[in-house]
């Protein structure tokens, strides 16, 4: 059977995405830098000029408008170099169960899902740049509260060591996958189908991986029913 000369090889058509990745990481983040610079100057101003006359409640607001906007900094500049093809990867020590709390914490108050529950005690210090991961941990996470079943969300992350890698498995009791999306997943600008779903780029758990190959790592489907599904990451110790 002859080929169809319309249809494009697969290997243009994911060349093609790739491309398109890293120009919407390009632009993105470079028409982002600006206005993140100016909220982190700002807010220092802030500071510096009302100190004393503000209460600690006002002073925690005003420090966590810096700090994020900091961080988005940061994570702008790592995105940017990863599009031009050499990441910049500032690795740090980081408390895996205060990122994850924290992460957890901002998404179920910018979703409103107020019934859900996170499983994470007792995860340990990783060595790794924390806004690339703490962003991975973001495109994990908000997946299970959009993809959740008719049950309350409850999500478990669990981490162990095995030689010189981390395996953390991130686990929900979600809609789960049908297995005939289950290579599709990690492709570009592609969505699994949800009714009713708000409409996004489709590049969180391709994100994902990009930023966990530049970490050393890398992240794949562990298992998925009924049930829900399961994640693992893993991720060098050094």
């Amino acid at each position: 059977m002859s080929s169809d000369p319309t249809r494009p090889p697969e290997t243009t058509v994911a060349g093609d995405s790739e491309e398109r990745i890293k120009r919407f990481l390009a632009t993105a983040s470079h028409d982002l830098q600006s206005p993140l610079r100016h909220i982190a100057m700002y807010a220092e101003l802030l500071l510096d000029d009302l100190e004393e006359t503000l209460d600690g409640e006002q002073l925690q607001s005003l420090r966590m408008i810096m700090e994020k906007a900091q961080t988005a900094q940061r994570l702008t500049k790592a995105l940017m170099s990863l599009a031009g093809g050499t990441p910049q990867v500032t690795p740090e020590e980081i408390d895996l169960q205060a990122l994850a709390e924290n992460v957890w914490g901002e998404l179920t108050d910018e979703t409103a899902v107020r019934e859900a529950t996170l499983e994470s005690d007792g995860l340990p210090s990783i060595r790794t740049d924390p806004a690339l991961f703490g962003l991975v941990l973001r495109h994990l996470l908000t997946n299970a509260l959009t993809y959740r079943s008719e049950v309350s969300p409850r999500v478990a992350i669990a981490a162990e060591r095995e030689g010189t890698d981390w395996f953390i498995r991130i686990a929900d009791n979600g809609m789960g996958i049908d297995p005939a999306y289950r290579e599709r997943i990690f492709e570009p600008f592609w969505k699994l189908p949800k009714p009713g779903a708000v409409q996004g780029a489709g590049l969180g758990l391709t994100t994902a991986r990009e930023f966990l190959t530049a970490l050393g790592g890398d992240i794949s489907l562990e298992h998925s029913d009924a049930s829900g599904s399961c994640f693992i990451i893993r991720l060098p110790i050094a």
